[in-house]
């Protein structure tokens, strides 16, 4: 039986279950990857918004993080809610002697619109990004990140190009927030070379999750070894059949259907090949 990579995902908590850590590991796990957690965060949550955040010290996190890599190790790290400045500083000191594979969602503001990260924390982004094999943020987050305006094809492309070159990581700037019919993500790499995933938009309000399930099924399928292309292209493929299939809980902003997406679906017999 093939040894399943192991995934270490550093993220808050959504006691609501459909993003964070708790759709970090049901990723992982769906993919068939075994699933690690360093909590930075506590939410008091559900599908119609964020009602509380407690955050947990930059040395607990780094200390749950640290006792995963010295025990079990880890072939990558997603990278979601961080919390605060010292937490995002400490974890990209923790990376340093990291070699594998990292892919960072900036997460600065949950789906039903409540601010997670603050000034301050975005401007220690920067370190992570350097360290990171892929960076994953939405039209908002590239546009906070960069200083630049994401509203036409052209200025997307511009900024995820300036990210990209910026910080020495490829980017992947998601085309969820922007209007039409059809989602287009961006891959950029630190050369210049892009590629474009596009897909039918799908009309449902069950999007809760969806940046935490897409960081963490690339990282998972980066653990399996496929390149960054490919793992883009499966993930997305993942998101897609979960939106599909969501249970359909909640009052606002519901879940993906992660359990309905058997064994990974395409995605994960693909990455066993």
């Amino acid at each position: 039986m093939k040894t399943p990579p192991r995934i270490l995902a550093i993220a808050g908590s959504d006691s609501s279950g459909g993003a964070g850590i708790q759709a970090d590991i049901k990723t992982a796990t769906m993919l068939g990857g075994y699933a690690m957690s360093a909590i930075t965060a506590i939410t008091v949550q559900n599908t119609t918004g964020v009602q509380g955040v407690e955050t947990l010290s930059a040395e607990l996190v780094v200390a749950q993080a640290q006792a995963c890599l010295d025990d079990i190790g880890a072939d990558a790290i997603k990278i979601g809610m961080l919390g605060s400045p010292e937490t995002a500083r400490a974890v990209a000191d923790l990376l340093a002697g990291f070699e594998g594979h990292v892919v960072f969602d900036p997460v600065m503001v949950a789906t039903s619109g409540a601010v997670l990260a603050d000034a301050e924390t975005i401007d220690a982004f920067a370190a992570l990004m350097r360290r990171a094999t892929l960076a994953t943020p939405n039209l908002p987050e590239l546009a906070a990140l960069t200083g630049m305006a994401c509203t036409t094809p052209d200025e997307i492309a511009a900024a995820a190009h300036r990210l990209a070159q910026d910080h020495g990581c490829a980017v992947l700037a998601k085309g969820g927030h922007d209007a039409g019919e059809r989602v287009i993500d961006r891959l950029v790499y630190t050369n210049g070379d892009f590629a474009s995933f596009e897909d039918q938009r799908i009309d449902t309000r069950h999007t809760h999750g969806t940046g935490c399930t897409l960081a963490s099924a690339i990282a998972t399928l980066l653990g399996h070894g496929l390149p960054l292309d490919h793992a883009v292209r499966l993930g997305r493929r993942f998101v897609i059949e979960a939106l599909r299939k969501a249970p359909g809980f909640g009052a606002g902003h519901g879940p993906l259907g992660h359990q309905a997406v058997r064994g990974g679906g395409d995605a994960s017999a693909e990455s066993a090949s």
